[in-house]
């Protein structure tokens, strides 16, 4: 028996010193110490033993037992250590590479559009305003001189929050004027832009959902040659000469930058693109806001933003701003 025991210490640690991973470790463990294993077969002879000879037996065993645990202990440190060694030169990173060019994002067009518009604003002493986009009917409406039987205060025109018509989406930023008359001081030069919602079908030059900037000056002896004056200067420093325009009296439009004035189906056949209505305050708006339409006087415009990044980007489709399509926002 003890003879049986030195052949099974030569073969197992043989074996285990020359095993290559640790799942073959695994294998030679169960293999020489599991409960089936070859040190188990050779206990189960030590019923033929004599009493004398079974604790020496029995010593000898557990000796072996731990030889062969330790040897595969140190065969296991020495795999790992070779593994990581192996992952770490493979993974090893040549510093001296040239790195990947990673993209990275840039601002969207259209609020390239809006820093400039706010710059010339800014520039001309207007202060920029912001407000909520679900508004009260008597702001989006009825303190800006919009009755009730307007067509733009229809349901079919409108998103209304509440069935009597009280809360809405709103139309149009021009709420912050009112707000600005009610609370801030006079003389007040502002814009507000923003969201604003509409039930528009979607098409070349209409969303649902666009950007507005309303505008609006209130002060003493304010005329509409200040108005023609404020929108010629905005118009031609965001599109220089190339684009005429109307006179602003209550609408001022770019010839079309797709066809050129010819007609085409971005500007309805029309050679012309809305881009903004301005006009003079109504007295009324001014005197329901606390405001003296004897002394003060003012005017108002509303730009629509999305309109004037396809002038300045020659896009074609008002769509294409929308549905965020990587291929199209990495040409600007």
């Amino acid at each position: 028996m003890k003879e049986l025991m030195q052949s099974l210490r030569e073969a197992s640690i043989k074996a285990i010193n020359e095993s290559d991973n640790p799942e073959s470790i695994e294998a030679l463990r169960v293999k020489y110490l599991g409960k089936k294993g070859e040190l188990t077969a050779i206990l189960r002879q030590m019923g033929k033993l004599t009493p004398e000879e079974r604790p020496v037996m029995g010593q000898l065993a557990n000796q072996l037992r731990a030889e062969i645990e330790e040897a595969i202990e140190l065969r296991k440190t020495i795999l790992s250590k070779a593994i990581l060694e192996k992952q770490l030169e493979a993974e090893t990173v040549d510093v001296t590479l040239p790195g990947e060019a990673q993209p990275i994002g840039h601002k969207h067009p259209m609020y390239n559009v809006l820093d400039q518009i706010k710059d010339i604003f800014i520039g001309m002493g207007f202060e920029i305003v912001d407000g909520p986009e679900v508004e009260l009917a008597d702001y989006n409406f009825t303190k800006l001189n919009i009755d009730e039987g307007h067509p733009s205060r229809d349901w079919t025109d409108t998103f209304y929050f509440t069935e009597d018509g009280r809360i809405l989406l709103r139309t149009q930023t021009s709420p912050m004027q009112v707000h600005a008359m009610e609370t801030k001081s006079l003389p007040i030069r502002m814009i507000a832009p923003g969201r604003v919602y509409r039930k528009d079908e979607v098409d070349a030059t209409h969303s649902p959902m666009f950007h507005q900037i309303e505008g609006m000056v209130i002060d003493k002896g304010v005329t509409m040659a200040d108005l023609k004056a404020t929108l010629n200067l905005v118009v031609e420093k965001i599109y220089g000469d190339h684009f005429p325009f109307t006179e602003p009296s209550c609408e001022l439009d770019i010839q079309c930058h797709k066809c050129g004035g010819k007609g085409c189906p971005t500007c309805k056949g029309e050679g012309w693109i809305e881009v903004l209505g301005a006009g003079m305050v109504h007295p009324k708006v001014l005197s329901g806001c606390g405001i003296d339409p004897d002394v003060y006087s003012g005017w108002a415009f509303g730009m629509g933003l999305e309109r004037l990044a396809m002038g300045e980007y020659k896009i074609t489709d008002l769509r294409l701003i929308f549905e965020n399509d990587v291929r199209f926002l990495e040409q600007f």
